[in-house]
Order: structure tokens, then sequence, then C-alpha cells
């Protein structure tokens, strides 16, 4: 096991944190050891970047389990779901049905797309979880960096649920953000101002903006040591949601950057951060039968 987690480290700090062969080759290679199921490669809308991978436990229980949908992150413009079936299979493996889901990404497309099929790939869980064992009444959403804006989103702002027929104050459990950016303007990147348009209209990207004492629960986490966003859209985020009489937990990991927060769901890493237990904490009691949705 040191030896593994001396391997994932060195992998995790080389930066090259998009290639699938890369980073998180040797967590997913040790995901496999987990006693869960996977069903791949399931459409939730047509074309190619709308497909989803279902997570379910192995044992226990055959009915009734929490439902994750989780988005992952790549600054909007990469990413793949086989890059973090070692998230799906730690949370399946605590119990969960987990649901991880392509969307469309820049240059192909721009903000809001990315939102509208996040919204789509919830519209898919509310509707099938039940298959795989699922609750699709206890449904957290959960997203890291770019994933976790668009998981806020979602939370937040009605509209987006709304255009499938959702409202996350009824059909949202609770929302986990890792790492996310959720008030990040003024943009100084060319690219970003190309994915989140004019001036004018780039308010509507920032959960922050979209806080009401109404939101589902919130956890939220951070690395201390994070450079890629910054620490403080958590901070400000919880302040603002508690502010407005909402439920926000902030946790801040002192040992974990902005990959290793996530990194951290894997056996040999978890020892950088409790993340995977106070995840899983936080989403057993938002999805509790008494914890008065």
């Amino acid at each position: 096991m040191r030896a593994a987690l001396l391997i994932a480290l060195a992998l995790l700090s080389t930066g090259v944190a998009r290639a699938a062969e890369g980073p998180t080759a040797v967590l997913n290679a040790l995901s496999r050891l987990e006693p869960v199921r996977v069903s791949e490669n399931l459409a939730y809308a047509d074309g190619p970047r709308h497909r989803l991978d279902v997570y379910a436990p192995t044992s226990g229980a055959a009915q009734g389990r929490p439902v994750v949908v989780f988005f992952y992150g790549g600054s909007w413009d990469s990413g793949e779901r086989a890059m973090y079936r070692f998230v799906g299979a730690a949370l399946a493996s605590r119990g969960m049905v987990v649901i991880i889901a392509d969307y469309r990404l820049y240059p192909q497309v721009r903000f809001p797309v990315f939102v509208q099929d996040g919204a789509r790939a919830v519209r898919w869980a509310r509707d099938n979880a039940a298959t795989y064992g699922g609750d699709p009444s206890r449904l957290v959403l959960m997203g890291h960096s770019a994933g976790a804006q668009i998981a806020a989103l979602l939370a937040f702002d009605p509209q987006w649920l709304g255009a499938v027929r959702l409202d996350p104050r009824r059909d949202v459990a609770g929302l986990v953000g890792l790492a996310g950016p959720y008030d990040f303007l003024p943009l100084k990147s060319a690219k970003l101002k190309e994915i989140f348009g004019p001036k004018a209209g780039r308010g509507r990207s920032q959960p922050i903006n979209f806080v009401t004492g109404e939101a589902p629960p919130a956890f939220l986490a951070t690395g201390a040591r994070d450079t890629t966003v910054e620490p403080g859209n958590s901070v400000r985020l919880a302040e603002r949601i508690q502010a407005e009489g909402g439920t926000a937990s902030l946790k801040v990991y002192d040992r974990a950057d902005h990959r290793l927060i996530l990194g951290a769901f894997s056996p040999p890493l978890r020892l950088i951060a409790p993340v995977l237990d106070d995840v899983t904490g936080f989403i057993g009691r938002v999805t509790a039968p008494d914890a008065g949705r």
C-alpha cells in the first residue's frame, strides 16, 4: 500500500491531469478491487458526449440507495467519464448508486450548454436510478472543479433543472462541491471569455449569484494548497448560503491541492485527507428518511 501511495502521489504531482492514461491510471486500476458493478456507455440523450456510466454496490440492500450524480472537471474543455472510475467505485463501495456523465465541451459548445447537458443527465438519473438499486428521491449532485460549478448551478438556479421538469428545491437532497469555481469574475483568460460569452451575461455563470435559503444543503470542500481554483470560492459560497438562511458545511483540507482533494477518494491517498468519509457522511445525513426534504 505504501508503494501504491508513492506512485499515485508521483503521478498526481506530474501535472498531466488530463490524460486518461496519466495520473488517474493507477487510481482507476486500484478501483477495480472495489466490490462494485459498472454499467457502461448508457445514453441519456443523442450524441457521443451524451453517455454515462453507473456504479452500484454488489452487496447489501438491493434497492433504496442514495443516488449521486457526479460531474468531473477539466476547465470546461476536457475530460471524460472513464478517468473517474475511482470516484464512482469509492462511493458505490459505500452503498451508493453513482452516475458519471460526459457532457459537451468547448470549443464544440459554450456556456450554458454543458449545464443543460448536466440537467439532462440528472433527468436520466431521476428516471432510471431505481433500475440500478437507487432511490431517485434521495438524489445528490456532486462535482469537482468545473464540474462543481455545473453541479452548483443546477442546485441553485432552478431554470436548468426546471427545463427537464425537475426542481432542485424538491428533487435534490444535497450538493457536494469539491474545489469548485463559484464566484470567479472578472475573467482574465481569453479562453474563459470565449466560453462564458459577453461580459454583460457572465453573471449567469456564477453559482453564488443564485443562492437562496431554499436551496439544498451543501458540503463545500477545498484544499488549502489549491493554486488552480482559489479556495475563497468555497469560503464565499458557504458564507452566502448561510447568510441567506441555507445550510452549508465548509471543509478546508490543509494537505490537499486541486488534484489531491479528488485523488483522496482512492485507497492509497485517503491518508492525505478524509474527503471520502466527509462526503459520505454528508450524503448519509441529507438523504436520511428524517432529513426533512
